[in-house]
């Protein structure tokens, strides 16, 4: 390449407007449900957020089984497939990494794509370990790419209003958080990987609680310290089938979380609550457009009317400047969308993924909440977490 030539951009024709719109080439690694999302994100992307920041050329996929990756390759889209992801890193037409393969898999890959002048996303949780997450960090960071990790509830539309209302003053000193993460499945024997420990990491704790402790770093603040319980229900399981933990936050909130994969009837019920001194707000994934405020009234009658229901989906709440109509809602997968735009756009504009964009150093601090919980559920303690530089 040229000196100074971007690794994996190419200059394209022209947009609508006459201006010229930049393509990033796209490599990933893993094909399976989150490889389909992001795949599905990127190709929205380009025409529903028009014109995008830049313009993603699907260049190659990367999965270990020949017959399922060529096939992913095919239906989502990208131009070749490769069995070894090593050669994602060589290939000079990808200028950004999507890692969405196993946790086992986040670390080396991830390391290796940014010391290649590469940008990367990787899924949550960041490593299977604080250790692990403190490493991509400190190593993705010194390599001067930007860096995402993919905590994709950041960019639901009632949550980056709920965190606009936070910051608004609106709701007064945030006193306490909820928050839990319920599904069902544990009962499978699918996805075995996500039941062994050397390759997963945790079990309900890295796989939907760290979600639910970005979320409450995201809106309320760093965790200050836990006092955690684990269970495993399924004998022969290495990992944690679900956990409760009682947090502090270093503002003075408090709160608890929790996650499970035991909770029967639940599908993906992943909901929290945020009191503050002057109003609360409250939000249910599975009714993903929706949020539930309250804000104490100047009178009485207006404090007693208790929670509203607003419709997120007007034309000046957030995201919604590329979707329908108001009242027409969007989806869970449409989360990818605001994601990897906001992604896309910090890759053109040289621009900050923080704060709304969870980084690598948010991967990490995430970790270290969840080692915390560990820790505690084994000596039966109160744990601080520290937080390493």
């Amino acid at each position: 390449m040229a000196e100074g030539e971007k690794v994996g951009f190419v200059t394209m024709g022209a947009a609508g407007d006459g201006g010229e719109i930049d393509t990033i080439g796209v490599g990933m690694l893993g094909y399976a449900f989150m490889g389909k999302a992001h795949s599905n994100a990127y190709r929205k992307l380009s025409y529903m957020t028009w014109p995008p920041p830049l313009l993603p050329q699907l260049v190659s996929i990367a999965g270990r089984d020949e017959g399922a990756v060529s096939e992913a390759a095919r239906r989502y889209g990208f131009q070749g497939y490769v069995t070894d992801w090593h050669e994602l890193i060589a290939d000079e037409r990808i200028g950004l990494f999507d890692n969405s393969g196993p946790n086992n898999l986040h670390i080396e890959p991830s390391i290796a794509a940014a010391e290649a002048g590469k940008h990367v996303i990787c899924e949550k949780p960041l490593g299977r370990n604080a250790d692990e997450s403190y490493d991509a960090w400190k190593r993705v960071a010194a390599a001067g790419v930007k860096h995402m990790c993919a905590f994709n509830y950041r960019f639901v539309p009632a949550t980056r209003l709920a965190r606009q209302i936070i910051e608004s003053g609106d709701i007064g000193d945030i006193t306490h958080f909820r928050g839990s993460y319920l599904q069902e499945w544990g009962t499978i024997d699918d996805e075995v990987w996500r039941f062994d420990k050397s390759l997963a990491g945790s079990g309900a704790l890295g796989d939907l609680g760290a979600h639910v402790i970005d979320l409450a770093r995201y809106l309320v603040g760093e965790v200050e310290s836990v006092a955690g319980v684990t269970a495993t229900f399924k004998p022969g399981r290495e990992v944690d089938d679900a956990f409760e933990s009682v947090v502090t936050f270093d503002n003075g909130a408090v709160g608890t979380i929790e996650a499970t994969r035991f909770a029967t009837g639940r599908k993906n019920a992943f909901t929290w609550e945020i009191n503050g001194s002057n109003g609360s707000i409250a939000f249910d994934l599975e009714r993903l457009n929706e949020l539930q405020v309250h804000i104490a009234g100047s009178s009485p009658a207006e404090s007693a009317q208790g929670f509203r229901n607003v419709l997120v989906s007007e034309a000046d709440h957030p995201f919604w400047e590329w979707w329908w109509p108001h009242g027409h809602i969007i989806g869970w997968e449409h989360t990818f969308v605001h994601e990897l735009h906001h992604l896309l756009t910090a890759i053109r504009d040289d621009s900050d993924v923080a704060p709304h964009g969870a980084t690598f150093e948010d991967g990490y601090r995430c970790a270290e909440v969840c080692d915390a919980i560990l820790r505690s559920a084994e000596s039966g303690s109160r744990e601080e977490v520290s937080y390493r530089d």
